[in-house]
């Protein structure tokens, strides 16, 4: 597994820290980007079942969708240092959940996001699910 740069690290940190304070918002978008594009993962929350309320309404999303995103991120964050693993997401979702992650980063920071940008959140994404998938085992 290669490792992630300190140039990639520093841009990971960088956008991070602009997002962090709306948090919440933010970790809406993204789980509402992964019912866009996987529309089946719905499924996984039992939260949602039986629910009438709009999913940008209901209140048990708004709290998971941000603990998810505070942790997957400050997970990226801490790479380097060994940082935590996240835990629950299933293995065919890992793909969506980046697409996901990527397109939610971009919305949050256009005047930061560039390539490098990108593929440092890529690069720090791959190995966390690397590590999750190792812990998995």
């Amino acid at each position: 597994m290669s490792s992630i740069t300190e140039e990639q690290e520093a841009f990971v940190v960088k956008s991070w820290d602009s997002m962090k304070k709306n948090a919440g918002e933010w970790g809406l978008k993204f789980f509402l980007k992964i019912f866009e594009i996987a529309p089946s993962a719905k499924k996984m929350f039992s939260f949602l079942k039986d629910s009438n309320v709009p999913l940008e309404q209901n209140a048990k999303l708004k709290t998971h969708a941000k603990s998810v995103l505070v942790m997957t991120c400050e997970a990226a964050v801490q790479l380097r240092e060994a940082g935590k693993v996240v835990y629950g997401v299933l293995d065919e979702h890992f793909e969506v959940t980046k697409y996901a992650l990527l397109e939610i980063i971009k919305e949050a920071i256009p005047e930061i996001w560039s390539i490098d940008m990108k593929n440092a959140w890529a690069e720090a994404y791959d190995q966390l699910v690397s590590a999750i998938k190792t812990e998995m085992k």
